[in-house]
């Protein structure tokens, strides 16, 4: 009678092994380009809803958009954004007056900068808005 061995060969083992590590390493990946994603998306948001607080701040102050104070001694009370406050490491820009404000956010993939404005848009701009601009460029 002849001896039956079970089991799996040392190569079989190795090919698995093999393959399971390279789905392992697409997979990872694939989260790092979802958490980036992530990231952007909650930049989006948290720069859009600026908006809202914007408008709560005018209507508690004579219509003033002024929501940019120039520094950390702002002793108002109020909502307001320093000019170069940072935001996940990266520099926030914010220009304001009594009738205007512009706020940019570079995203966290490197693509761009989100940026919302008075006039209500609130979108994805090429590079961070230059001193005065208080309006979103338009791509």
């Amino acid at each position: 009678m002849k001896k039956q061995n079970k089991g799996f060969t040392l190569i079989e083992l190795l090919v698995v092994i093999a393959i399971i590590g390279i789905l392992a390493s697409v997979v990872l990946v694939s989260l790092g380009s979802a958490r980036q994603k992530g990231q952007d998306a909650k930049i989006q948001e948290q720069v859009s809803s600026i908006r809202a607080a914007a408008e709560i701040y005018a209507g508690n102050n004579n219509s003033n958009y002024n929501i940019c104070s120039a520094g950390s001694g702002d002793t108002t009370g109020v909502y307001t954004l320093t000019q170069s406050a940072t935001y996940n490491n990266a520099t926030v820009t914010c220009n304001s007056d009594a009738n205007s404000w512009a706020v940019s956010v570079p995203l966290a993939s490197g693509s761009g900068n989100w940026c919302a404005d008075s006039t209500g848009a609130s979108r994805k701009i090429a590079s961070a808005l230059g001193s005065g601009v208080k309006a979103c460029p338009a791509n």
